[in-house]
């Protein structure tokens, strides 16, 4: 079967009335929330769907133009409908936007796009999502989407000089958008390498700061690495063994939690190869230049933060958050009766946010909704 998959329609929104109730609403269009949607299809729930893009996968195809999956074909399938793709080929992101549109088709999701939502409150014992086309009301929510909402830029951003080109990583497409010249990558995580790597192969000059994130122990894209080490650390180490029910995962989630993974395709290896070269920590700015900490400033044209995002949950208006604005939650299961979380980092486990992991935790989430449904 060709590796590329095939191009559907666009799934179209509906008219919304200004008021409609449901039994569960799903905040969320990604592989997250049509997760969650197939679950609630099987149980004949009364469910809707909305996604603020114009079409469902924009989430990926708002990502770098040359962006592949870190997973292999075979880990990139949601429950009911295989990846079609080699198991051992890469997806592109469009690729992946394309199976998530289809997969919204063949299972008649009701999924409603173009819908922003701007608040998610709760009276009487409903729950009340106002959107940019008016107010729904459900018994039970499910915000079904990843921590990495809002992008995370440092304060010194504002002090360099404004002739240097600035870029979140969200907002990276391609080398096109620099100038001409050294560019800073700020961040030394998956994100942060596979950039790099690209501009170093476009003739940039780069310099990448950041803390060492580690490196999964072997190279994913070789025969070894893909059929056999890759399936042990994404379906045993990352799925099963790293989990909130596990000492070994209690133990490592909080760290896992505030900071990168490892450099999974990408290794340090490969980008003193190619000439990337790693520098200290950006502490701030001398003179309208990035500063570092061992008290040299470097001369660059841009800069690429790849430096994290904040949750983004500032639309809840709900007593549901800890100090550092976190989610309070127990594998999904929110502090607020009624309200689920899907896509999270490390919700259950480490795999929580991949498409093997965010299946599994949507079909635990379901079942627990279901259950208390008929509890009610």
């Amino acid at each position: 079967m060709s590796a590329a998959v095939e191009l559907f329609r666009p799934v179209q929104p509906s008219p919304t009335p200004s008021s409609e109730h449901f039994d569960v609403i799903v905040i969320g269009g990604g592989q997250a929330g049509l997760s969650v949607g197939y679950h609630l299809a099987k149980k004949g729930v009364r469910f809707l769907i909305l996604d603020g893009n114009d079409r469902v996968g924009d989430s990926w195809r708002k990502r770098w133009d040359s962006l592949r999956l870190f997973t292999p074909a075979r880990f990139d399938s949601l429950v009911g409908m295989p990846f079609p793709a080699p198991a051992d080929y890469f997806p592109t992101r469009d690729e992946m936007a394309d199976y998530l549109e289809a997969y919204a088709q063949r299972f008649d999701l009701p999924v409603r796009t173009g819908m922003l939502v701007q608040s998610l409150s709760k009276r009487d014992g409903r729950f009340l999502i106002k959107t940019n086309q008016g107010l729904l009301t459900a018994d039970q929510v499910v915000v079904a989407m990843a921590s990495y909402q809002k992008p995370r830029v440092p304060e010194l951003t504002f002090a360099l000089d404004p002739e240097i080109v600035q870029l979140h990583s969200s907002a990276y497409k391609n080398p096109e958008q620099l100038r001409q010249g050294p560019v800073l990558i700020a961040g030394a995580g998956n994100s942060g390498a596979e950039i790099g790597i690209e501009l170093a192969r476009r003739g940039h000059k780069v310099l990448m700061s950041g803390r060492d994130t580690g490196e999964v122990p072997f190279k994913i894209g070789s025969f070894w690495g893909r059929w056999l080490l890759a399936p042990l650390v994404l379906r045993v180490l990352f799925h099963r063994i790293l989990t909130i029910r596990t000492p070994m995962g209690r133990k490592v989630r909080p760290k896992m939690l505030h900071q990168g993974g490892p450099l999974i395709r990408t290794r340090q290896s490969d980008l003193r190869a190619i000439g990337v070269e790693r520098i200290p920590r950006v502490v701030g700015t001398k003179d309208g230049l990035p500063l570092l900490e061992d008290g040299s400033v470097i001369d660059v044209r841009n800069v690429i933060w790849c430096t994290g995002f904040h949750p983004g949950f500032s639309w809840i208006d709900l007593p549901v958050f800890d100090e550092q604005g976190e989610p309070k939650h127990e594998g999904g299961v929110a502090s607020e009766a009624g309200l689920y979380f899907v896509g999270l980092h490390f919700l259950y486990s480490f795999s929580s946010t991949m498409i093997h992991g965010v299946g599994r935790d949507a079909g635990r989430i379901v079942e627990t909704l279901v259950t208390r449904r008929a509890l009610v």
